[in-house]
């Protein structure tokens, strides 16, 4: 067993069986061997892409759409450009590209960067050096002023808890150790409480159903949505999930990007689920911020542009690159790759009007 697993283990006999939530928590970040203390994830040597490194495409469109939003706010001589979790800093080299097309837009930004992992810390700073980017802690780090907000896959890594139909309540869904001292799930005791955490749309559900909850998820939706209500500003979310709720485990581990048992090498593996919208959306709103969409990627995408930009990109490139980019921008767009299984979600203050690509 990994030294990581037999931490888990001595933790389970000493205090009882994790939520998936700490356990998660653990396997991700623990300081010294958690899988984005040690990893560096992404790309073909990786054990995942981001839609970043699949098309530069990706990147400058949201620099551009970035940009309406800036004139929508007024022109401000100074705006907050946050990114969360900017993975390799593909995004944001990709964004400020298309941003320096427009000068005074490229100045007025200051660039924080929200990056739990040192590994891709360090890249990020290598990728990105020179062009000012500051690292905070998280979001309530950030400093006040106008704001626009970017995430891409960032959602689908926050720590998840799994909620099980019982024959009366609802149980949590535990992580335990068996007779052989192996990581395994177990449910716990019913309990109404349990029950009252279960989306209420969704409590009427037969024995045995699964139901996934992000309370990390919805608390950051609660603090955007009341600073958007105190400050202007907007924030853009991309991640693959569904809306409207609905049941069913999503909870998955990756490993050079092949799918591998979740419980198997903590550590050692990418943990992620798939994002519920809808309970996002809900937060985000009850808080005071005006939701657009979700709407799908592929849409998203091509209603910025996406094609024109393809096209204008192949005029001077040779075969080999025309197709690397066609092929690019299809596997983001193309419904049967990430075009309809990613979603785009967009939060903004009261009063602004909505953002392109969310008619």
């Amino acid at each position: 067993m990994p030294d990581l697993a037999l931490r888990i283990a001595r933790r389970i006999r000493r205090e009882g069986p994790l939520s998936i939530a700490a356990f998660m928590a653990i396997a991700l970040h623990d300081p010294d061997a958690g899988y984005y203390a040690r990893h560096d994830p992404l790309g073909a040597a990786g054990d995942f892409i981001t839609a970043p490194e699949i098309s530069q495409i990706f990147g400058e469109l949201i620099g551009l759409w970035c940009a309406d939003l800036w004139r929508h706010l007024g022109e401000p001589q100074s705006v907050i450009l946050a990114e969360l979790g900017p993975g390799s800093g593909a995004l944001l080299e990709d964004f400020l590209r298309a941003a320096s097309v427009l000068p005074k837009f490229r100045r007025a930004l200051d660039l924080c960067l929200v990056e739990a992992s040192p590994v891709l810390r360090a890249r990020q700073q290598r990728r990105l050096a020179g062009l000012g980017a500051r690292f905070i802690a998280d979001i309530d780090a950030l400093p006040p002023g106008k704001l626009l907000l970017i995430a891409n896959e960032f959602l689908d890594a926050l720590p998840i808890r799994q909620l099980v139909r019982g024959r009366a309540e609802w149980a949590e869904r535990l992580v335990a150790l068996d007779d052989q001292d192996r990581l395994v799930f177990a449910d716990g005791p019913e309990n109404p409480a349990t029950t009252l955490l279960v989306p209420p749309a969704l409590r009427a559900q037969p024995q045995g159903t699964l139901v996934e909850i992000c309370p990390p998820a919805a608390a950051l939706a609660a603090a955007l949505g009341e600073r958007l209500v105190r400050e202007p500003g907007t924030a853009l979310f991309i991640d693959y999930g569904y809306y409207p709720s609905a049941p069913g485990g999503t909870l998955a581990a990756l490993r050079r990007h092949a799918p591998v048992l979740v419980l198997d090498d903590p550590g050692g593996a990418d943990l992620s689920a798939y994002v519920d919208f809808a309970a996002f959306a809900a937060a985000a709103g009850a808080a005071g911020a005006i939701v657009h969409g979700p709407v799908t990627q592929g849409r998203f995408l091509t209603a910025l542009g996406a094609e024109a930009r393809l096209a204008a990109l192949s005029a001077g490139a040779t075969k080999a690159q025309r197709g690397a980019l066609e092929s690019g921008l299809g596997r983001l767009i193309d419904p049967a790759q990430m075009g309809n299984l990613f979603k785009v979600l967009a939060l903004t203050s009261p009063g602004l009007p909505a953002p392109a690509g969310f008619d």
